[in-house]
Parts: C-alpha cells; sequence; structure tokens
C-alpha cells in the first residue's frame, strides 16, 4: 500500500490519495474522476446522474432497481412490467424483503425524515441535491414520474390531481372533459361528414 504523502483525501472507491486536480466530491465523500462510476453497470457518473446509498454509488437507473418502488410500470419505462429484479445488471435481490407495492395515502403520510422531506412516490428522505418540487412537494427527481405512464416530468409538463402528478397526456385521458372529440389524442377532433 502506497504511503499518503500530502495528506490528501482518500477515494471513496480506491482508498487512494485524491489530488485535486482529479477529485469528484459527492455527499462529503472524494472519489477520482475514473472511479466516479456505477457499482453495477461501471457507468461514468456527475452530479445529476449519481444516486447514493450508504457509501455506495450508483446512476440512477441501477439505485431505481436495487432501492426503487417495486411493482407495476416502475423503473421499466412506460406501462411494462418485467419480472427482472435486476439480476441480468448483478444487482443480488435480497428474498426476505417483503413486497411493497406503491401506496401513494402511505406515502402521502411520510413523515420528514431527518429533517428533509419525505417523496410522496416512495416515502423516502428527500435531500436538495435530489430534490423537484413538484404540486407543492418535494420528491426525488428519480420519482417525478407520472403515476399512470411512467414518463419523467418537469415542473411544466406536470398536472397535479390529490396529490399525485401525470403527464398532461394522462391527466387528459383520465380527468379531462369527456365527449365527443376528446380523449382521441393529441389535439384530434372528430368531425363527422
Amino acid at each position: 500500500r502506497m504511503p499518503n504523502w500530502g495528506g490528501g483525501k482518500k477515494c471513496g472507491v480506491c482508498q487512494k490519495a485524491v489530488y485535486f486536480a482529479e477529485e469528484v466530491q459527492c455527499e462529503g465523500n472524494s472519489f477520482h474522476k475514473s472511479c466516479f462510476l456505477c457499482m453495477v453497470c461501471k457507468k461514468n457518473l456527475d452530479s445529476t446522474t449519481v444516486a447514493v446509498h450508504g457509501e455506495e454509488i450508483y446512476c440512477k437507473s441501477c439505485y431505481g432497481k436495487k432501492y426503487g418502488p417495486k411493482g407495476y410500470g416502475y423503473g421499466q419505462g412506460a406501462g411494462t412490467l418485467s419480472t427482472d429484479k435486476g439480476e441480468s445488471l448483478g444487482i443480488k435481490y435480497e428474498e426476505g424483503q417483503p413486497h411493497r407495492p406503491s401506496n401513494p395515502s402511505a406515502a402521502r403520510m411520510a413523515q420528514k425524515v431527518g429533517g428533509s422531506d419525505g417523496c410522496p412516490r416512495c416515502g423516502q428522505a428527500v435531500y436538495a441535491a435530489e430534490k423537484v418540487i413538484g404540486a407543492g412537494k418535494s420528491w426525488h427527481k428519480s420519482c417525478f414520474r407520472c403515476a399512470k405512464c411512467g414518463k419523467s416530468l418537469e415542473s411544466t409538463t406536470l398536472a397535479d390531481k390529490d396529490g399525485e402528478i401525470y403527464c398532461k397526456g394522462c391527466y387528459a385521458k383520465n380527468f379531462g372533459p369527456k365527449g365527443f372529440g376528446f380523449g382521441q389524442g393529441a389535439g384530434a377532433l372528430v368531425h363527422s361528414q
């Protein structure tokens, strides 16, 4: 093991000294740029793509598969259901964990944890680096998705109802006006000849 002559910070992955020119800081830890990779898929990370779990760093996709909400429409994209628990990515699934379906009413009741807000989607603590504000609540960037189709949202593309958030398309289909000419898709109006 090399002595740490400069007394610099140690990399959170390889434990070797990190010097300023090669340093990436995340949650109070220092990393070499070349070590700042997802623990599962080895994709390069940056401040917008990193998800931290204890001492472990992941890309948001692998983090979501390992620690995110389980169930219909989560982690796979729009409206699909997959039985892949991430084994293909080297994620070990702990069988002893109870299957926790998304329960919006329970998540809404989530208390503030350690001075941070609880995310309405997953109930976990939301810290400043991962916070998105929508419908008057704090959400994880990865949880800031349409409750129906799972599409990623922005504050300009969301519609909210009863504490849940939706893309404008799903909101219109489910809660918009009903009747002739409504609900056929993006701006379609049907005229009978």
